[in-house]
């Protein structure tokens, strides 16, 4: 008898969410485009709370218009920040590559080292291993032409509060 029992059938008012899902769970199976803080779901570059539960409406707003205006403007954003740290980091580097040039310039006249004995493959030798950009220290002529002179009036300079 059993085996004829009709059962009812499943019913029908059940809801499709993901009941076991995290915002770390979509993070994962959507990429770099999520991020979670707190507990909630974000869009990255809209910095939007999105529903984590329901996969179709993260769907959905990846696919909208707003959300691919946002990606594109957060996109460019974000190389216009790279370019601008780069050229800080570049100008940084440069200034410092001056400095340690005209030190290096200073330290030759106060100790009457002529800067000739720059271009010994010796010191050259010794300029590689020891200053970060081998390069960093140019050669005797370029020495005395661009870098001499500001030496010179440092020096006058110094002189001249001195003698006041």
């Amino acid at each position: 008898m059993e085996r004829f029992v009709v059962t009812a059938p499943p019913a029908r008012n059940r809801s499709k969410t993901a009941l076991y899902v995290t915002p770390l769970d979509r993070v994962t199976e959507f990429g770099g485009e999520l991020h979670e803080d707190g507990g909630k779901l974000f869009c990255t570059s809209c910095n939007v709370v999105l529903n984590h539960v329901r996969k179709s409406a993260i769907s959905d707003h990846l696919k909208s218009k707003t959300h691919t205006k946002r990606k594109a403007e957060f996109e460019e954003q974000n190389v216009r920040k790279k370019q601008t740290a780069s050229l800080q980091c570049n100008h940084t580097v440069q200034t410092e590559k001056v400095s340690v040039i005209q030190d290096f310039v200073t330290m030759c006249l106060e100790a009457n080292i002529p800067l000739e004995k720059a271009d010994h493959p010796a010191v050259r030798a010794f300029l590689s291993r020891h200053v970060k950009n081998e390069g960093s220290i140019p050669k005797s002529d370029q020495l005395r032409r661009a870098y001499l002179p500001d030496g010179y009036e440092n020096e006058n300079q110094l002189l001249n509060s001195q003698d006041c």
